[in-house]
């Protein structure tokens, strides 16, 4: 059978843009003492980097190494996961994915004291550090002090969302360790707090937000901010305590100066065309994470003959597809990733690059002097969906070393959907329909 025409290439500028997504879906079940929330809720997120004095392919270079550490750490939470249900005894439990790439400004107490928290859509825990410090790192903002907080309670151990911690002890106090994949942490008792949201267009205050109020905290990754935000499918995240049925977010490009804006409740709404939706899976082994059904991938018009099984979450809970907002490029199962490089080998007209300097895995020499450079489509097919990626958010031309590079690398097992396939789109999180939307956006204007 004769081969289909390609579909005709993209238009990739010389100058690319980048960015980032947030992904969820949420339990209802276990929850704490529901707190009075308004109907809609509005935060600034920024980029760790942003600010900094960085090129647009040094802050790929950054991100790329941060989320070479964070993969690493989402299939080591799965793969203890596995082992302690598998009888190994050596193995403690359970992990979470930590760090992140984005930050959001909040507030804790009454007064409000601010400070930048970690995003992290692989977690559930809302945690800062607190004085009396036992062992804390050193943050940008003032450590909170619940004593002068005429909010401030202690969660008791009867509480739906002490039992909901992964790992606790209880005497007087409800006390909780959480650990993360690269052997960071934060432990403290759990409490409840009102916290403000802020951003240029709104301010809200939500009372009773239970979170960990962390007197012992470690980890290098968590320096950028003063305690990290879990969204996570989990009771304890912030979006399963909100209780809004639904979030979304709009990632700017990585060298973009605007905000992305996270929304929540029903200013998470999409009214536009033009969108796509996909169902969110469960997966028992790891249910804070957002898994989608990847079924399939074409490059140039030509669909690939990877087989169905490459991106399937196994019955073991290993393998699987997700989507994250706190790693950087996408990374597919080796199988999957070995034919979609060389479709992009055998449809570019230009010569590999045998230079790792970048940090990606494939790259191409292009003439020198070159302003735009046409690149085969990517299309991913999802379950009840075709995501047509703009080349934008797959490929990166560095007017540097003149290297046009694609922005997908290969891996073991668990296959993530990174932020910079998601910039400028919206994505919501339905936790009731339990789907997940993509809507191509101006991200700066929303």
């Amino acid at each position: 059978m004769p081969t289909p025409p390609p579909s005709p290439p993209q238009l990739i500028l010389f100058l690319i843009t980048a960015s980032l997504f947030v992904p969820p879906v949420c339990s209802t079940s276990r929850r704490g003492p529901t707190p009075v929330v308004p109907d809609g809720i509005r935060v600034d997120l920024i980029h760790i980097d942003a600010g900094k004095n960085y090129s647009k392919i040094q802050l790929l270079q950054r991100g790329i190494k941060r989320g070479h550490r964070r993969v690493e750490d989402l299939r080591a939470s799965t793969s203890m996961v596995l082992a302690a249900e598998e009888g190994n005894e050596n193995v403690q439990v359970p992990t979470h994915a930590g760090n992140g790439e984005y930050l959001m400004s909040i507030s804790v107490g009454s007064p409000p004291l601010a400070y930048s928290a970690i995003l992290d859509t692989g977690s559930d825990l809302i945690w800062t550090q607190c004085k009396p410090c036992q062992d804390c790192y050193k943050q940008p903002t003032p450590i909170f002090d619940p004593s002068k907080s005429s909010s401030f309670s202690k969660i008791p151990c009867t509480s739906p969302l002490c039992e909901a911690l992964p790992t606790s002890t209880c005497s007087e106090n409800c006390e909780y360790v959480y650990s993360y994949g690269d052997y960071s942490s934060s432990q403290g008792i759990l409490a409840s707090e009102t916290f403000t949201f802020e951003s240029s267009s709104n301010k809200v205050s939500v009372p009773k937000i239970g979170f960990g109020c962390g007197k012992s905290n470690q980890g290098s990754g968590f320096a950028q901010g003063g305690g990290l935000v879990g969204l996570g499918r989990g009771p304890l995240s912030l979006i399963s305590q909100l209780g809004s049925g639904k979030f979304s977010y709009c990632l700017t490009s990585i060298d973009d100066t605007n905000t992305s804006p996270l929304l929540f409740g029903s200013l998470a709404s999409i009214n536009q065309t033009g969108v796509i939706s996909t169902p969110l899976i469960k997966n028992s082994a790891q249910p804070s994470f957002y898994y989608l059904s990847l079924e399939g991938i074409s490059v140039g018009g030509n669909r690939l003959n990877i087989p169905k099984s490459t991106f399937e979450l196994q019955s073991d809970g290993s393998g699987g597809f997700i989507i994250d907002s706190g790693t950087t490029i996408t990374y597919l199962e080796e199988t999957g990733y070995k034919l979609v490089r060389k479709a992009f080998v055998d449809q570019l007209n230009l010569p590999v690059a045998d230079d790792s300097s970048t940090g990606l895995d494939l790259c191409f020499s292009t003439p020198s002097g070159i302003t735009s450079l046409a690149v085969p489509k990517l299309v991913f097919h999802f379950e009840g969906s075709d995501l047509d990626l703009p080349a934008d958010n797959y490929m990166i031309l560095d007017s540097g070393s003149g290297l046009l590079c694609l922005m997908i690398m290969d891996s073991s097992g668990l296959s993530i959907l990174g932020n910079m396939q998601q910039q400028n789109m919206q994505i919501l999180y339905d936790l009731a329909k339990e789907t997940l939307t993509f809507a191509p956006t101006k991200c700066a204007q929303l």
